[in-house]
């Protein structure tokens, strides 16, 4: 019995260590939350429409948006929310990444009301040529999301080929968004 007592310690002692020892790993950023999803078909949805106003390019939004919508042409998929603060950051940057990737930004409203998603993108500005609303937040799950704000990049054939999770910022669009956006048109 005094062996245990002693052996217990031990071994939990040595796991703690190990824990440490990959979680420190140098190189690896704690931020990157894995996803299942990645080179994987998206999930299969079809969401009611957001109608409002015309967004940034003077077009109006399509209401509704399916998977179907996606089929033939790669797409930056972007769950936002008028409640999340972090989308408001990130705002600026989408409202900017339709022209700049030559590839359309669509937007998923997430558990928002849809009075204060048209709100949110009448004060800040409408990137999307197509929104859904996901009030129940199933498409959601469906893709794994962790939270608002997530953008993930689709390509022609349906599949999910980045996952970006948190605020997008103008250099996370320059080193990973613009140069896959390209290497998936060109294909």
């Amino acid at each position: 019995m005094r062996r245990l007592l002693f052996i217990v310690p031990l071994l939990l002692f040595v796991a703690l260590v190990g824990y440490f020892f990959v979680a420190l790993e140098p190189g690896r950023n704690s931020t990157d939350l894995p996803s299942t999803m990645i080179g994987k078909p998206a999930p299969d949805f079809s969401l009611p429409g957001l109608p409002g106003s015309p967004n940034a390019n003077g077009q109006f939004v399509k209401l509704g948006f399916s998977k179907q919508d996606m089929a033939g042409r790669v797409v930056v998929l972007n769950f936002f929310a008028s409640w999340c603060v972090p989308c408001r950051v990130e705002h600026p940057v989408l409202m900017g990444l339709g022209p700049t990737a030559n590839t359309p930004v669509v937007g998923i409203a997430y558990k928002d009301k849809p009075e204060d998603a048209l709100a949110f993108l009448k004060e800040y500005g409408n990137p999307y040529l197509a929104i859904g609303v996901d009030l129940d937040g199933r498409t959601a799950i469906d893709f794994g999301l962790y939270g608002v704000p997530e953008t993930y990049v689709i390509d022609k054939t349906g599949v999910i080929r980045l996952r970006h999770v948190g605020p997008l910022t103008a250099e996370a669009v320059a080193r990973e968004i613009l140069p896959l956006v390209a290497e998936l048109s060109a294909r």
